[in-house]
């Protein structure tokens, strides 16, 4: 095999297919990267066994063939050469010669056919989502995933596809971040995917509105095709729980409240919260105001917002972390809180959609 691509191309390819692979991999040969040359491309790969990414670049394909080379390596040579064309050949016994201006490295590389096979996902019936709707609807809820591996289901974000619109949900336990999108679709689709594979395109996502994602699925497989790169992931497997039964229908009390404002007033309180077991932020909301406090061993804060109040007043506790994650990523101006009693879960809306659903369970009260 012998190729020629250019410095700035290869590196930012290897930094891609990198996020798939793991250091901790009991088979040494997933440590690496393959390189593989397709047609006038050249293409990258990087496997965990539950997430594998393709990448492909333009180059100079002089000879054809195919090869793996550890990953930290590879990228760690490629990112400090200079910028220019850079020569990989390839002998017959794997060695990989790296030439680059007035530099040369050679590697010992595996041979290509020991490299696992990703799988294989048919690409028909695709369904297509632009690429920032697809990056604003994994940042407003990946977050919410459980780490608990005894509910590995939890671990990842429900997709769930209809004719004329699709749902994202996670949940772990505590919170449930829902956000709904009209896109047209031919699909019927429910699938359960891994937060760290969201997470990882979540990476790779540009803000382009002008381009589409191509998803596609199998019984136990996705795949995400977004231009150069490929993302091939296993679904979780089991039933999610039902989320429909968990959202409030109602509720007794509803504060509209900026939310720039709740967000530094909670961090604020948040400081000494921190210093507690449970991160506890009281709110008391009366009126036109809400009142933040804090109490820990070190000292206790007191922190006022304005609000506009339409039912009961009320008293309740939050673990304030779970209050800033979704307050720092909802794009409104203002929210709604929604409260129904003291130890009922309270539902955050944007004022300005229904897009978007953050439910989050109280902390009870002592005294």
């Amino acid at each position: 095999m012998k190729i020629i691509c250019n410095q700035r191309k290869l590196s930012s390819s290897i930094n891609t297919v990198q996020k798939a692979v793991s250091s901790k991999t009991t088979l040494p040969i997933l440590k690496g990267i393959l390189l593989e040359t397709c047609g006038n491309q050249l293409k990258l790969v990087g496997s965990d066994l539950e997430i594998g990414i393709e990448n492909y670049i333009e180059g100079e394909i002089i000879s054809s063939g195919a090869v793996v080379l550890s990953s930290r390596i590879l990228g760690d040579i490629v990112r400090k050469l200079p910028d220019a064309d850079i020569e990989i050949e390839v002998d017959d016994n794997n060695n990989a010669i790296i030439r680059c201006e007035n530099s040369e490295f050679t590697l010992i590389g595996q041979p290509a056919v020991e490299y696992p096979e990703l799988p294989t996902v048919e690409e028909e019936d695709a369904y297509k989502l632009p690429q920032d709707l697809l990056k604003n609807m994994i940042k407003q809820t990946v977050f919410a995933t459980s780490v608990d591996e005894t509910r590995p289901i939890l671990s990842g974000v429900l997709m769930e596809l209809q004719e004329e619109s699709i749902n994202m949900v996670a949940l772990d336990g505590y919170r449930l971040a829902l956000r709904k999108a009209n896109v047209k679709n031919t699909l019927n689709q429910k699938s359960v995917i891994p937060s760290k594979t969201l997470h990882e395109i979540n990476r790779i996502l540009t803000e382009e509105e002008n381009t589409d994602v191509e998803i596609f699925f199998t019984d136990k497989h996705v795949l995400f095709n977004m231009n150069q790169t490929r993302v091939i992931s296993r679904l979780l497997e089991g039933e999610f729980i039902n989320y429909h039964q968990i959202i409030p229908k109602e509720y007794k009390s509803r504060a509209k409240v900026k939310t720039k404002n709740l967000l530094d007033s909670i961090e604020r309180a948040s400081l000494l919260a921190k210093e507690g077991k449970n991160n506890l932020v009281k709110f008391s909301v009366k009126d036109e105001t809400m009142n933040i406090t804090s109490n820990a061993e070190i000292g206790k804060v007191f922190e006022s917002v304005s609000i506009e109040l339409e039912g009961e007043d009320i008293d309740i506790g939050f673990n304030s972390k779970y209050f800033l994650d979704a307050l720092k990523i909802i794009d409104s101006e203002e929210v709604y809180l929604e409260f129904t009693t003291s130890v009922s879960p309270c539902i955050v809306k944007p004022v300005d959609h229904s897009n978007y659903t953050y439910l989050i369970l109280p902390v009870r009260l002592v005294g």
